[in-house]
């Protein structure tokens, strides 16, 4: 096939990877210096017309969007309307991500586990909440922020702060919106299903780091790091196959939203249960770089099946073995990062791969140009093994200042030694 993937971030070298080493014609935009290895490039506009338009000038195959945005943007829905096949959800099924406040409503209608909250439309109703809250408490912009929207708030002080910023960073100030919600305890987990609207398969868990420093501490990030699969007992899976991702599906359908493409769902293994924390319409960034080198199905076949309607979840098979990925990230991250950076990269071995997040090629040379700049990835027999591999491949890079956490992998016990 010919794939058109849209994105240029280290989810969608994931993908393009991904397809690229099934024999598939890859493109890609606006893509990066790494995808360019894969793919090629094409400059293009980057609203849903002029790359619906794209597609059809490059008599694509197939279009996988990748970023959040761009689904929001309505891309799915412009390839769609010129015929051309595109995985991932509509504009209104992408708001399941793009709206906190109407995607925890949707949970209520339709039965699926989530935290207690309240959602607000003003900064004066949210401070009144708070003077009957506890501490800890979850502060999220009900719109889309990259991931880096949370604030788990141990004070009402901060948590106040939180929602201030939210309710003065909103581009249209009568749409800002926030959600207080309860805290909830447990490990997190990501389970991510590919569907075409009705029949699913679930990727193996995974589990990602969300802030920046170790001991989860520090500001929230997009995603810091990744272990591959998460220890998830049969129990919680059957649980999170029937009561969550099953129910959430027929509601889409029944609210005339049918949704095609990733659903993503960020769980939190409460002492009740599974509860969703939040859920996204695409691959997770960095999950998809850890679960898709587990995939040895062909993703491209699968994602048009589910454009078709038609995924049969059997065909999708995923290797037993581990994955484990380091995010490098640039000085100054989550805030503001420093780009131009220059990063110089190791050679790699099997089952070692080097994803481009945040770069760029300036005369020659790789710099940094985004704040996650490159996500480090390693497969092997057992986690200990590809963590190991995956932190010692990030010490062979070349870049000053990066960031990165040292406890991947280390809330569930696993660690980054080689197996004897």
């Amino acid at each position: 096939m010919r794939v058109l993937v849209i994105g240029g971030g280290g989810r969608e070298h994931a993908i393009v990877h991904a397809c690229a080493r099934q024999g598939h014609a890859v493109l890609c935009t606006p893509g990066n210096p790494g995808i360019a290895e894969l793919a090629r490039i094409l400059d293009s506009a980057q609203d849903a017309d002029a790359l619906a338009e794209l597609a059809v000038r490059e008599a694509v195959d197939l279009v996988v969007v990748g970023p959040e945005a761009y689904l929001a943007a309505g891309v799915v829905d412009a390839c769609t309307a010129r015929g051309v096949p595109a995985f991932g959800p509509t504009q209104a099924a992408s708001r399941l991500e793009g709206d906190k406040g109407w995607s925890k409503a949707f949970m209520l209608r339709h039965g699926v586990p989530t935290a207690q909250h309240v959602t607000f439309n003003d900064l004066e109703g949210a401070l009144a909440h708070l003077d009957s809250q506890f501490t800890p408490i979850v502060i999220k912009d009900a719109t889309l922020r990259a991931g880096k929207g949370v604030t788990i708030a141990g004070s009402l002080t901060e948590a106040a702060a939180a929602l201030r910023d939210i309710f003065s960073v909103a581009d249209n100030k009568s749409a800002a919106c926030a959600v207080v919600e309860d805290f909830m305890t447990g490990q997190e987990v990501s389970v991510l299903a590919l569907t075409d609207g009705s029949a699913f398969a679930l990727t193996p868990p995974s589990q990602d780091h969300k802030t920046i420093y170790a001991g989860d501490t520090g500001p929230m990030t997009g995603g810091m790091g990744v272990v591959c699969p998460f220890p998830l007992s049969e129990s919680d899976l059957t649980y999170i196959r029937e009561r969550i991702i099953a129910p959430t599906l027929a509601g889409m359908r029944a609210e005339g939203m049918p949704f095609q493409g990733v659903l993503y769902a960020g769980l939190m293994l409460t002492p009740d249960g599974p509860k969703v924390v939040e859920f996204n319409a695409r691959f997770g960034d960095p999950e998809a770089e850890a679960v898709l080198p587990l995939l040895q199905s062909d993703l491209a076949q699968h994602c048009l099946d589910a454009v078709r309607g038609e995924l049969d979840p059997q065909t999708v098979e995923f290797s037993d073995e581990a994955s484990a990925v380091i995010v490098l990230a640039a000085p100054g991250y989550p805030g503001d990062p420093v780009r131009g950076v220059p990063v110089g990269l190791p050679s790699t071995a099997e089952n070692e791969i080097i994803y481009h997040a945040g770069t760029r090629e300036v005369g020659g040379e790789l710099q940094s140009s985004g704040g996650r700049v490159l996500a480090i990835t390693a497969v092997a027999p057992t986690l200990n093994t590809a963590l190991a591999r995956a932190y010692a491949l990030a010490d062979r890079v070349d870049f000053a200042g990066a960031q990165l956490r040292r406890d991947i992998g280390g809330r569930i016990g696993a660690r980054a030694v080689e197996d004897v």
